[in-house]
């Protein structure tokens, strides 16, 4: 493998691994803080998908259709919050589990009244659909280049949020301990609310920056879940720069898995997470038991 060639499978690496961020650091938000195990997660980001194609197609504009989508998906967050997941908290998983999976089959049945089962394309932004020339031939996207930097960027904010400001200090703490938290007079409803808002919001971003370089089908949110959740093991539950870790280290294994392993790179995803839980139990950053 030559430089160039190298070059390109690590802008891949971090171009999944990033999106791959994107969904799964709101769902260690909402497992982590909430402590709600969301199966429809998978379900958000393939909305978000859908979001985006129905909007660039009614506008012809992608950016309308990624802020459009954006602000959906986080007013589908509140209500849901607002309505059905606030009866979880402190309930048992099953219930979770339960309620979650209920909104799988229901924005499935929305999705196939909507769009049917037909599978649908998004066209990037006329500004980002030509390509880098690196050699004769190889050429390199410049959307999956804008990619990179766009998600790059939003986890910045992201760890800026979390890390310097108010509300991130709310909910670190209660990460860490929601019931000391409670007893100093915080009180979580509304943290709640936009703790899952935004998670959902996450989920459908990834789902809406993939839609140009990814086909838009039903059940395309199925492996992105199970994906979310081996990096929410890896990096520790609740732990958004842990998240990030786990993230990259399933996009750099995979991506140079197929190019290196193709016959064995569906597996090393989970060689890779068991061999990190034998190593620290709790994942990367995770919390250890005391």
């Amino acid at each position: 493998m030559d430089l160039i060639t190298f070059g390109v499978q690590v802008l891949n690496a971090v171009q999944y691994g990033m999106v791959l961020f994107l969904v799964a650091s709101g769902l260690t938000l909402v497992f982590g803080i909430l402590g709600v195990i969301n199966l429809a997660h998978g379900a958000f980001y393939m909305l978000g998908a859908y979001l985006a194609y129905w909007i660039a197609a009614y506008t012809g504009n992608f950016w309308i259709a990624m802020v459009g989508g954006l602000i959906i998906a986080f007013v589908v967050g509140l209500g849901l919050e607002n309505v059905f997941i606030r009866r979880l908290y402190g309930r048992d998983h099953l219930a979770q589990v339960l309620l979650s999976f209920g909104f799988i089959l229901v924005i499935d049945e929305v999705r196939q009244l909507l769009f049917g089962k037909d599978v649908h394309s998004v066209a990037p932004p006329p500004s980002l659909s030509g390509s880098i020339q690196l050699t004769d031939n190889l050429s390199y996207s410049v959307y999956r280049l804008a990619i990179c930097v766009f998600c790059l960027a939003v986890a910045a904010v992201i760890f800026y949020v979390i890390q310097r400001t108010k509300i991130g200090m709310i909910v670190r703490a209660g990460a860490e301990n929601r019931e000391m938290t409670r007893a100093l007079g915080i009180k979580f409803d509304v943290v709640n609310r936009y703790v899952f808002a935004v998670g959902i919001a996450l989920a459908a971003l990834g789902g809406i920056v993939v839609s140009p370089v990814s086909t838009v089908f039903p059940g395309m949110g199925d492996s992105m879940l199970i994906l979310s959740f081996v990096v929410v093991v890896l990096g520790g539950i609740g732990s958004v720069a842990g998240a990030a870790i786990g993230a990259l280290l399933i996009g750099f294994t995979d991506t140079f898995g197929k190019v290196f392993f193709p016959s064995v790179s569906s597996v090393l995803i989970y060689v890779l997470m068991a061999a990190v839980l034998l190593w620290r139990p709790n994942g990367i950053l995770g919390r250890r038991d005391v």
